[in-house]
């Protein structure tokens, strides 16, 4: 058996035919392309369960191919499909620039790809997290897209600060927070419920960052009760013409909306469905 198919055969039986031969065949692409990974080495690293895009070490977002690593979240394409809507959507101008305030940030995909994607000079964003890991990661992303890495004035470029921050006490972050107030807030929050979380594939569970993923209070909603009284701050969102995207799960759209619509901030909250026909993004607006 020559050395390919003996290592296709060992991917067949870790992971089942469907998705083998692709997955061979990205590592072979990896391997051309960076001189200290061995194929045989990332056989092994995927027989043992790391996920592929930790092995490969990069992962498509929209135009960009972002950095990845573990422990932080790896980005997903649901979260792709309504970063991509946003940017299509909304249009903001050198003289009229939005400002952006990502929380639970991560890998700063969805920031990244609205600096990448939006004119030179209109948008400046904030890309908040706790884990200074995923901190770090962020601004890597940054420098390897080329979008510049701070709040300095004088560069005519989009910017992306990364900034450590908490959301469990949201009076607390808002007063810390830069740029503000802020036309645009994002967030893919941790909102798995434990039962759910607890039937997790092991690639998942085993790898990626538990508190980016598992959701908080006895619903899995306590992000978006933090984030619905950090917006309500004074101060945090422009009076009018702001928007906030907040990712959901399955079965979360409704209660989320509720939560939004309620607040008294936003004069219109809609539900987007991702691709799978699945309720996955509530959009607040406020009046024009």
């Amino acid at each position: 058996m020559s050395a390919r198919r003996n290592l296709l055969a060992r991917l067949i039986r870790a992971i089942g035919p469907e998705s083998a031969s692709n997955e061979l065949r990205w590592m072979q692409q990896a391997c051309a392309r960076t001189d200290d990974k061995k194929l045989e080495d990332m056989v092994a690293r995927r027989e043992g369960g790391e996920p592929l895009q930790y092995i490969l070490g990069t992962q498509p977002f929209g135009p960009l191919e972002l950095l990845v690593r573990p422990p932080t979240l790896i980005p997903r394409p649901e979260t792709e499909d309504w970063a991509l809507r946003i940017a299509r959507e909304l249009v903001p101008t050198p003289k009229a620039p939005a400002r952006v305030l990502d929380l639970c940030t991560g890998s700063g995909c969805i920031p990244l790809l609205l600096c990448s994607l939006w004119p030179r000079g209109s948008v400046r964003a904030v890309g908040v997290d706790i884990s200074s890991n995923a901190l770090a990661l962020a601004r890597d992303n940054a420098r390897v897209v080329g979008i510049s890495d701070g709040l300095q004035a004088a560069d005519t470029g989009n910017l992306f600060h990364p900034l450590a921050g908490d959301l469990s006490d949201p009076l607390a972050l808002a007063s810390t927070l830069p740029m503000r107030p802020y036309t645009l807030v994002t967030a893919n929050p941790p909102y798995i419920p434990k039962a759910e979380y607890d039937g997790l594939d092991d690639s998942v569970r085993n790898w990626e960052d538990r508190k980016a993923l598992l959701g908080t209070d006895h619903d899995g909603l306590g992000m978006y009760r933090r984030i619905t009284e950090l917006v309500c701050a004074e101060g945090v969102l422009q009076k009018r013409g702001a928007v906030i995207a907040l990712e959901v799960g399955e079965g979360q759209a409704g209660a989320v909306q509720e939560m939004i619509g309620s607040s008294g901030v936003f004069q219109e909250v809609q539900i987007w469905k991702d691709p799978w026909n699945i309720e996955r993004v509530v959009v607040g607006r406020t009046k024009d």
